[in-house]
């Protein structure tokens, strides 16, 4: 079992001890899946969280709020056990992040089935044209006299094709740029939503471009106010960017795990490989980030837990930090392996491939080093 110290932190209460406790006894359990069909495999784990109850965490009910500690715990635990099975829990928090914090009563009932894991959600916000610059969304909503009528595109949606439903960010008009943006809830039945490509990346999960054609929704799919998109957006990132390092730390303490198995059981010149002082020296850097990464996220999942209404900064230092340095201990994971460190079949091998996408979605490592410079220029 991974270093499980830092939950004497006092960042954590009992209750996320016992959580951390009970989630790593299901995962030894139930984890890793079959990664052989992508699309069974996250339909699976979404229904295999579901009846486990941990998607009871990913969404607030009414009166409830999100507790970004847990949600932060589940993806490292997750993570270390298997990528897909975070990212199918992931998508359930963000894909209906939208709907926990600004969602109406009836909006909320499609919240009880992502958190049961019966019905699976996606986030568009990504499109071909503006990737991190999401003033820059050209998707339009125009209201007509059924409600809103949709047209654009979306791309890089995680859970594109699987999905049952959508939160989709789109331009109304209100003001120029990110003022005239807003929320929409998408089934993903509705006619005119069509799936233009099934993208494939190295670490494969659901991935899609959307296409939206002159798509119908009522008055009620809209999500809080018109013109209120970019905060319900930002809002959203700002819960679920300490999450993204969280998953990065599992990942990380994960090649650590193997990269000192590896070190321990290997035999050079008739000594084990961890006896070797440059080995130790990179052992220890490796452990260094690791527990750096957690100090900066549960950092930032504290004060957000806390009730600081935006956690910008913190944030975006935890995903910054914890990214980066999960790709330098997975790739010195690699180095030790040698030749089996780039071998399908190796845990080192497929964590080296998990953890790049996670420096460019929700905000790519420069854009959190310009919301770091904002913050501290302001």
């Amino acid at each position: 079992m991974s270093d499980q110290s830092f939950l004497s932190w006092p960042f954590f209460e009992d209750r996320h001890r016992a959580l951390a406790a009970a989630l790593e006894a299901w995962a030894v359990a139930y984890l890793p899946v079959d990664h052989g069909d992508v699309d069974a495999a996250c339909r699976a784990l979404v229904a295999m969280l579901g009846d486990g109850g941990w998607l009871q965490h990913s969404g607030a009910g009414i009166g409830e709020k999100l507790d970004v500690r847990s949600l932060c715990l589940i993806r490292e635990t997750l993570a270390r056990h298997d990528g897909l099975a975070d990212f199918a829990f992931a998508m359930q928090g963000l894909g209906m992040g939208a709907v926990s914090l600004f969602g109406s009563d009836h909006q909320r009932e499609w919240l009880v089935r992502t958190r049961a894991g019966t019905a699976i959600s996606g986030f568009a916000l990504t499109e071909p044209e503006s990737g991190s610059d999401v003033a820059a969304t050209s998707t339009t909503a125009v209201r007509g006299p059924q409600g809103w009528v949709l047209n654009g595109e979306k791309t890089y949606i995680s859970n594109g094709g699987i999905a049952d439903l959508y939160v989709i960010i789109a331009r109304t008009g209100e003001a120029p740029g990110a003022k005239g943006l807003s929320a929409f809830l998408l089934p993903a039945d509705t006619p005119g939503l069509s799936v233009v490509e099934r993208i494939e990346v190295i670490a494969p999960h659901p991935l899609a471009h959307l296409a939206l054609q002159d798509v119908v929704l009522p008055e009620t799919a809209l999500i809080g106010r018109a013109g209120d998109g970019f905060k319900i957006a930002m809002s959203v990132l700002d819960v679920f960017r300490s999450t993204v390092g969280a998953a990065a730390l599992g990942f990380a303490r994960r090649a650590l795990d193997e990269a000192l198995a590896r070190t321990q059981s290997r035999r050079i010149q008739g000594a084990a490989l961890s006896e070797l002082q440059m080995v130790q020296g990179h052992l220890a850097d490796m452990a260094l980030q690791v527990d750096a990464s957690a100090l900066l996220i549960y950092r930032a999942a504290w004060v957000k837990d806390q009730g600081a209404a935006r956690v910008s900064r913190e944030a975006a230092m935890a995903k910054l930090y914890a990214t980066e340095a999960a790709q330098k201990v997975i790739d010195m994971a690699v180095q030790l392996h040698g030749g089996d460190g780039v071998r399908h079949g190796f845990a080192v091998e497929a964590l080296y491939r998990e953890i790049r996408a996670l420096r460019i979605y929700e905000g790519a490592s420069d854009v959190q080093r310009v919301v770091i410079a904002r913050s501290i220029l302001g």
